[in-house]
């Protein structure tokens, strides 16, 4: 503590600061801001539900995008002036405040600087995420309910409402596959770097030899459609199943067919959605993710066209993107970034932000020219 430098960790904090300003373009989120409040304005806002949701929704994040700017510019002032204070009155007990908060702005730094990086095209939605189960029989389907846990938890302590939309239970235990929605300013772009295979090596709780098995399930993340986005799937695409939805084993957990397959037949893309009670509302679920999916399709094809005019026809990541190690030793290890950490436990129950965080300034580097 007395042998923090606050003259130069305060400069370094400004210089810091002043490079977000730049990226996030205050002028530009003050004049977003404007247009919007207007927007919101308008006496026939709520004609249009779903518009005034997104318009007042936008309005409210650029607000505390603005916000959180001038929040930590003020605290960066305030601590100049309490170390400015604490030193001159030789305060030990309000320099030890001083450091602390020194962190505490440090961190909500690097957190604001994260978020300067999601600038993709998609990376300001909302997320679909579906995970299923890959080899391994019984132990990947239990990973794949793990890994679904482990998002809900994370989206549960950043106060992020997820909503289950469909889960296809394996029959011995465990998940074929689930699909979660995250809506949720930036959960796309934040998510999106989970996308991959993801392996699991542990003693099966299903083997009664105890042996150690490897188990792999994958994770797919796919930004939430908008009213805005123009994709239109004529009827004649599109095949539509009815079932009863299920619980697990097997057993019915509605008596009526209110569950929703959806297949867009030029594609081969298949959607299942039964968390609703009505088959109208499944049906529209179903649609909105199958969209959504088309139009990520449809940009990793312009992409991968790109590519390959700039004769850049390497593969991103690979086939595994994460290991989760429980035995012969604890280890999560992202295999892209190098992050690791040895509490499975925690990174299991959500704790996942320094792999998010190390994975979007890893995706950062790799956008880059010359990558």
């Amino acid at each position: 503590m007395a042998n923090t430098d606050f003259p130069a960790e305060i400069r370094s904090l400004r210089a810091t600061f002043a490079a977000i300003e730049e990226v996030s373009d205050v002028d530009q989120i003050k004049a977003d801001i404007a247009v919007l409040s207007e927007e919101a304005g308008a006496p026939d806002l709520w004609d249009d539900p779903a518009s005034a949701q997104i318009v007042t929704s936008k309005l409210s994040y650029r607000q505390s995008e603005l916000e959180r700017l001038t929040k930590l510019h003020t605290r960066i002032d305030d601590l100049e002036v309490l170390v400015e204070l604490a030193e001159l009155e030789d305060d030990a007990d309000t320099l030890a405040e001083a450091d602390k908060e020194l962190l505490a702005i440090r961190k909500s730094l690097d957190d604001l600087e994260i978020v300067t990086l999601l600038n993709g095209e998609f990376d300001a939605r909302g997320a679909v995420v579906t995970i299923r189960s890959g080899a391994g029989g019984v132990d990947a389907a239990d990973f794949a309910e793990m890994l679904l846990r482990m998002y809900l938890r994370w989206a549960e302590k950043r106060g992020y409402s997820a909503t289950v939309m469909d889960t296809s239970y394996a029959e011995e235990a465990g998940l074929k596959s689930a699909t979660f929605e995250i809506d949720a300013p930036y959960a796309f772009g934040i998510l999106s770097v989970e996308a991959g295979t993801h392996r699991l090596v542990r003693i099966s709780p299903f083997d009664n030899q105890g042996r150690r098995q490897t188990s792999f399930a994958a994770v797919e993340v796919i930004p939430l459609i908008e009213q805005t986005d123009s994709i239109e799937i004529p009827e004649s695409e599109i095949k539509v199943d009815v079932f009863r939805s299920s619980g697990p084993g097997g057993q019915s957990v509605n008596t009526t067919d209110s569950a929703v397959r959806m297949t867009h037949i030029p594609t081969g893309i298949v959607v299942s959605m039964q968390n609703e009670k009505s088959q109208i509302q499944n049906r529209a679920a179903a649609l909105r993710v199958l969209q959504s999916r088309i139009l990520l399709q449809k940009k990793a094809e312009q992409d991968a066209q790109k590519k390959e005019l700039a004769g850049d026809v390497k593969a991103s990541w690979g086939d595994q993107m994460r290991s989760y190690v429980l035995n012969p030793y604890q280890m999560v290890k992202d295999l892209r970034t190098e992050h690791e950490v040895g509490n499975t436990a925690a990174v299991l129950d959500g704790e996942i932000d320094d792999f998010i965080d190390a994975g979007i300034r890893w995706r950062a580097t790799q956008r880059r020219p010359g990558k």
